[in-house]
């Protein structure tokens, strides 16, 4: 409240408070809430596995489900897609490290 009230006194309006105030505060917790919404939404298994019967439309996790056969699976061959499926996912960690970790360690905090 008190950068909020200091920027009011310096001018600004409420869109610049919002825009060159508060956004850069949470910068490092919206970056981490959208690395958790992308790794919930790349995981997802039920919703991709009802909706897309056509293998050539499925996603990764989902068709990473349907190579396993019922009476056998090719275990090397699951396990390269498997690989090739977390790829994605560590280099957009890799990427965003720095305000991943920023947004986890002061999200449970008070500033």
């Amino acid at each position: 409240m008190d950068l909020e009230e200091a920027a009011g006194l310096d001018g600004c309006n409420i869109g610049q408070k919002f825009l060159k105030i508060m956004m850069p505060l949470t910068r490092s917790s919206m970056v981490s809430l959208g690395i958790f919404t992308a790794l919930f939404a790349f995981k997802d298994l039920m919703w991709p596995m009802i909706v897309c019967t056509n293998s050539a439309t499925t996603t990764l996790s989902a068709g990473l489900a349907k190579m396993q056969g019922q009476y056998g699976s090719d275990y090397p061959t699951m396990m390269a897609s498997a690989v090739l499926a977390v790829i994605p996912m560590i280099v957009i960690y890799v990427i965003f490290q720095k305000q991943f970790v920023e947004g986890i360690a002061t999200s449970g905090g008070k500033l």
